[in-house]
């Protein structure tokens, strides 16, 4: 159990120093001095409009949100993830020290940069947006750090932020609702196995420990947060916890949750082998929250997909990006399929996770779709499945994050 949390503020910029410094930076793919880029852009002032963000092995793209032109080629380390700061602006890198800030300029005719600010973190994991609030979590040390999302466009250096300190270190992750309520996971090297709520004062007033592996966090429609575990899921709505269970016993695991914050149900991923070889999965949860009920769907023969694949987006379906090529959409009230969108070529699953694979990311009502396999993106209206433009890079792309402006 948590004591009152103790917090530190900070307001002033943390030190980076040179990019080129960093570990495992890149070294041939990355901008020269000429100001040559991976896609060739042109040298004409950028639009003021959405930005999409791009991780490839050594660097970072940003291209033109519409046109997929490429606005800047930024150095980095050999493998970042990429998480929206929730401002529609900044990009979140994670890098070894910790969570990075990515300046995109989206809504602007400012070029992109990948500052100097640096929120310092041992081991930086999740990144959470809700409630006005931005959540960095650090696995290392299980610190939760927290700040106004406004304020990290306007603020010079890092904005104020508060520290809430961590207990054991683990792969977890925290949530902040309006009310200043505070949920974050508990575990220890060993494992996971649940989460503990306070109120805005530090006390705990709910917690439970029957959440075995628990990974990933989701916020639904009326601020109701769903955690994934290996036999199932918890919810937590106003003060209560309720344990839902898996179809599948001992083991059926939801890993990551898709949600929107006007939807009462939550698509998460779905594993019942923990032995089960690569990391194609075939089946998702649907968690209605209203009605404290989890249901697996099965998709179609030959429908695979990975943690990168689902997204939620116009009228609160969920888009599935699958191994035949095709966006799925998947309508989480009745669990089935209404639309297929041909997009890219069949595909087959990642060795390890970290491998560049189909992905699939949304903003507004286009969907943005890698395809590492030819060095393409594309940019999707969901809508109607129009493909409304696409790029070959000359490097493979990774992780996107989108920037709507």
């Amino acid at each position: 159990m948590r004591t009152p949390r103790p917090f530190r503020l900070g307001t002033a910029a943390l030190a980076l120093g040179a990019v080129a410094t960093l570990a495992a930076c890149s070294s041939g793919d990355a901008a020269d001095d000429s100001g040559d880029d991976a896609a060739g852009s042109s040298s004409s002032a950028p639009a003021a409009g959405p930005r999409l963000a791009v991780a490839y092995e050594g660097g970072i793209l940003v291209l033109d949100g519409t046109s997929l032109e490429t606005l800047a080629d930024l150095p980095s380390e050999e493998f970042t993830r990429l998480n929206q700061a929730g401002d529609d602006r900044n990009v979140m890198v994670t890098v070894s020290d910790g969570f990075q800030v990515l300046d995109t300029g989206a809504g602007t005719t400012e070029e992109p940069e990948l500052t100097d600010r640096l929120f310092e973190a041992d081991t930086p994991g999740h990144v959470v947006r809700h409630a006005g609030k931005t959540v960095l979590y650090a696995d290392g040390t299980s610190d939760t750090t927290i700040f106004d999302t406004a304020d990290l466009a306007e603020a010079d250096g890092l904005p104020e932020h508060e520290t809430i300190e961590g207990v054991e270190a683990h792969h977890g992750v925290s949530v902040v609702l309006e009310d200043g309520t505070f949920l974050t996971t508990v575990g220890n090297a060993d494992g996971r196995n649940g989460i503990v709520v306070q109120d805005a004062s530090g006390a705990v007033f709910a917690q439970s420990d029957q959440c075995p592996g628990i990974h990933g966090e989701g916020t639904a429609q009326g601020e109701v947060v769903v955690f994934g575990c290996e036999d199932g899921a918890l919810v937590y709505d106003d003060g209560e916890i309720t344990k839902l269970a898996a179809p599948d016993q001992p083991y059926g695991r939801m890993g990551n949750a898709y949600v929107s914050e006007t939807s009462p149900i939550v698509v998460g991923d779905y594993k019942t082998d923990p032995d089960a070889e690569g990391y194609l999965l075939q089946a998702v949860t649907l968690i209605d929250t209203e009605a404290k009920t989890l249901e697996v769907v099965d998709l179609p023969e030959g429908v695979g997909y990975t943690f990168r694949d689902v997204a939620r987006g116009p009228g609160d379906l969920a888009y599935v990006l699958a191994t035949d090529g095709s966006i799925h959409v998947l309508d989480p009230a009745t669990g089935e399929i209404t639309e297929s969108f041909p997009v890219i070529e069949a595909w087959e699953g990642p060795v390890d996770w970290q491998d560049p694979h189909p992905a699939i990311v949304v903003s507004g009502d286009t969907g943005y779709v890698t395809e590492p396999a030819t060095n393409e993106v594309h940019a999707v209206d969901l809508t109607t499945g129009e493909v409304l433009a696409s790029t070959e890079l000359e490097v493979t792309p990774n992780e996107l994050a989108p920037a709507a402006g």
